[in-house]
């Protein structure tokens, strides 16, 4: 089992895989679970923000070489770090049940008690997503947004000791998966695996929780019909409420000028436990979930794809054009 980051990224991501490993070896005490720590070119460039590196794969590649070479058996990941397109030969054989999806504030200790809205103006606000920069560019323009890479024991120090931040954007459930609330994915871990490794999709299969997995084929599939990713700002967000699935997804200019938001909903069966799905090769947007029914997956795969449609009948294409152009200008 492989767990992302290098010595010094390693601390969130031993954290995940712990968790992931602790899950397995109580449904599975007779079995013995090695974990290898290794770095991807995402732990090792810092310099440079994500969305100008240009690599689809910044922080699965070198794992999925392991799992290709059977170095490893399974790799634990931040589910937002998977592309919604994997690579061939390769699955995500279980989506965990998902932790807090927001994000958090962290201001310098000078600034606490305060919010965004009343940090002075041109306040520098750190963050690594364009999507968190145009949306908060949008709601909060006497403020600056600058690009901040790093673990998060990185940023936290930048942020602490080099006064060139007032405050940063971070992922809320990696600051409570260090134990770090008093600071205060998204929120979901995915285990990929080789796809056809039979052995292991069961293994990890019982992982799979239900409500995540569907809410999350739904945000990779708009996601992926939009062809989002680091260098557009995109969101979305789902809720699960009386047998509705409520999708709601937005694109951005780079500095928030422009904006589009659409909400839609669908009526989708989430079992209460595992029960028999597809036979055959089941992958949906990269995920591999036998012990769901297909019904609820493929309707939850269609809810992404129409908001995803209506959006861009709507002109999302051309604001998200501008920004791809922009970006890669800068």
């Amino acid at each position: 089992m492989s767990g992302n980051g290098n010595a010094a990224a390693t601390a969130l991501a031993r954290i995940q895989t712990d968790s992931v490993v602790a899950t397995l070896k109580a449904l599975y005490p007779g079995l013995q679970f090695e974990i290898i720590a290794m770095s991807t070119t995402g732990d090792k460039i810092l310099d440079t923000a994500l969305s100008k590196i240009g690599e689809k794969s910044l922080f699965t590649k070198e794992l999925e070489h392991a799992l290709e070479r059977n170095e490893v058996d399974l790799v634990v990941h931040s589910l937002k770090d998977l592309p919604t397109v994997l690579p061939p030969g390769f699955t995500i054989g279980a989506v965990c049940k998902r932790e807090c999806p927001y994000d958090a504030v962290v201001f310098h200790p000078k600034f606490v008690g305060k919010t965004l809205e009343t940090l002075p103006e041109k306040s520098v606000v750190g963050t690594s997503s364009l999507r968190r920069a145009a949306q908060l560019q949008r709601k909060f323009p006497h403020l600056e947004f600058k690009s901040i890479r790093g673990n998060l024991n990185t940023r936290l120090r930048k942020l602490d000791e080099l006064q060139e931040f007032s405050a940063i954007i971070l992922a809320a459930a990696g600051l409570q998966r260090m134990g770090w609330q008093n600071r205060v994915g998204q929120g979901a871990l995915g285990v990929e695996v080789r796809a056809k490794d039979q052995d292991i999709l069961d293994l990890v299969g019982v992982l799979h929780d239900p409500e995540t997995l569907l809410r999350c084929i739904a945000e990779r599939a708009f996601l992926r019909h939009l062809e989002g990713g680091c260098s557009v700002p995109v969101a979305v967000h789902t809720a699960m409420k009386d047998g509705q699935l409520y999708l709601t997804g937005g694109v951005w200019s780079l500095n928030g000028a422009e904006s589009m938001q659409e909400t839609m909903q669908a009526t989708i069966h989430v079992p209460a436990q595992h029960e028999d799905g597809p036979e055959d090769d089941p992958q949906l947007v990269g995920i591999t979930a036998r012990n769901i029914p297909r019904e609820a997956q493929l309707a939850a795969e269609n809810l992404g794809i129409s908001l995803a449609t209506l959006l861009l009948n709507k002109g999302a294409k051309n604001i998200l054009d501008v920004a791809r152009q922009l970006n890669d200008a800068h």
